[in-house]
């Protein structure tokens, strides 16, 4: 009997939300084991032992354990490729890498919890969550702009055409991010209009954050 694959995460990253909405798009049932690192659940020798680098989300699936969540989106995309993420022509799936480096790769790691914590660590404790919040929205905003010029070149109903992609699966958990830091999105029609879109897709309303009541 195949084992279910376990999913080592908790509701409030952004990271975890992409991997359980495309393991829902899959239609991939899975256990799911919450790693709080909002109280160093993550720094622990049990997970350890899983993760060397301490991060999640992690999954555990067909004998492996896989890192990185664009690592275990393409691992799902490969050896789950219906219904499909990518677009069928390379061009098609070069624009969406693009988009999800873009996500992935320059905005949201910039204000992730390590990255927050260290550049309020020297700030009085009443100061912290002023200074975190500024440095986030600063940053999302700067990639925002970024990303909101290109998607008005890619973008239709999702962030490239008509058909969701792993695009989409970057931007909706992004945009939250956002949320949670109380950004104004005005100067971003196009991201909010994919995004308006996005919270009525089953695969995410189903695994939003919310649905894992594990946030502080």
């Amino acid at each position: 009997m195949t084992q279910r694959p376990v999913m080592y995460s908790m509701g409030k990253s952004s990271c975890c939300w992409r991997v359980r909405a495309v393991l829902a798009h899959k239609g991939i049932e899975y256990d799911n084991v919450i790693v709080n690192t909002f109280t160093n659940e993550n720094k622990n020798e049990a997970y350890r032992r899983i993760n060397p680098n301490q991060k999640i989300p992690s999954l555990a699936i067909d004998g492996h354990v896989l890192t990185q969540s664009i690592a275990m989106i393409e691992y799902l995309e490969e050896t789950h490729p219906t219904p499909p993420l990518l677009p069928a022509d390379a061009v098609g799936r070069a624009h969406v890498r693009a988009i999800v480096d873009l996500i992935g790769a320059d905005i949201q790691p910039i204000q992730s919890l390590s990255v927050l914590r260290e550049i309020s660590k020297d700030a009085a404790a009443d100061e912290q969550p002023a200074r975190m919040q500024a440095w986030a929205t600063k940053w999302i905003a700067r990639g925002f702009e970024a990303l909101e010029a290109h998607l008005q070149t890619t973008a239709g109903t999702y962030c490239f055409g008509e058909t969701l992609t792993l695009a989409d699966v970057y931007l909706l958990p992004q945009v939250n991010n956002a949320r949670i830091f109380k950004m104004d999105l005005a100067a971003f029609p196009t991201i909010l209009r994919i995004a308006a879109t996005l919270d009525e897709e089953s695969m995410f309303k189903s695994t939003h954050p919310s649905t894992l009541n594990d946030n502080p």
